[in-house]
């Protein structure tokens, strides 16, 4: 972890956590799974409130979340491909968009623990699309709620070991991604599968 950040969150406690997530979730580049884990270690330590970690890291990330598809849903696509043209990410909002357009919902929800890398610009592109903006919160709050539980929670069990977990997870992320790709698509195909079922049942 940069160490100024490191010291920056040391000074400032939980104010701080919540500050570096809400950015992040704008979009600039902080390692904030790693920032989660050792949160974790220090409320398991004492040295931070873990209730109140836990609420201002969601409340911090969320509320991140909801600028960048409130900055979209406002500007619409014109300032979506500003935004993107000025940083060099023509090919993310692109893919973003095709990613929300074919998964909807499970967009919202897998990028906000799972694929935190695509989460801005999925943000974006649900803003600039209008999706519907009680959904996007509803899955947004979920998803970043389960990936805070998750980190920190690990951080917390495993308080003495927290960059031995933190490599770990690193090497499991995309194992875990096609697991949970895997299982999603079963889904959606066993839904599909009983609509054809039953609409065939009824012309019988």
């Amino acid at each position: 972890m940069n160490p100024a950040l490191l010291a920056y969150f040391a000074e400032y406690g939980v104010l701080a956590l919540f500050a570096i997530l809400l950015i992040a979730s704008i979009g600039l580049p902080f390692p904030c799974s790693l920032l989660l884990l050792v949160a974790g270690s220090l409320a398991k330590q004492g040295q931070i409130d873990p209730v109140a970690a836990l609420l201002l890291s969601i409340i911090g990330a969320v509320i991140g979340d909801q600028i960048g598809y409130g900055i979209a849903r406002w500007g619409g696509r014109p300032l979506v491909e500003h935004i993107a043209a000025r940083v060099g990410a023509g090919a993310q909002i692109d893919r973003a968009e095709a990613f929300v357009r074919r998964w909807s919902w499970a967009s919202v929800f897998f990028t906000r623990w799972l694929l935190g890398g695509l989460a801005p610009w999925v943000n974006l592109a649900t803003g600039a699309s209008g999706y519907s903006w009680p959904r996007f919160l509803f899955w947004d709050v979920t998803g970043k709620a389960l990936w805070v539980l998750i980190y920190g929670g690990l951080g917390f069990v495993f308080s003495d070991r927290v960059h031995a977990i933190a490599r770990l997870l690193g090497n499991l992320t995309w194992a875990i991604a096609g697991l949970a790709l895997t299982v999603f698509l079963g889904y959606r195909l066993y839904r599909r599968w009983r609509t054809m079922d039953a609409a065939e049942e009824m012309q019988g």
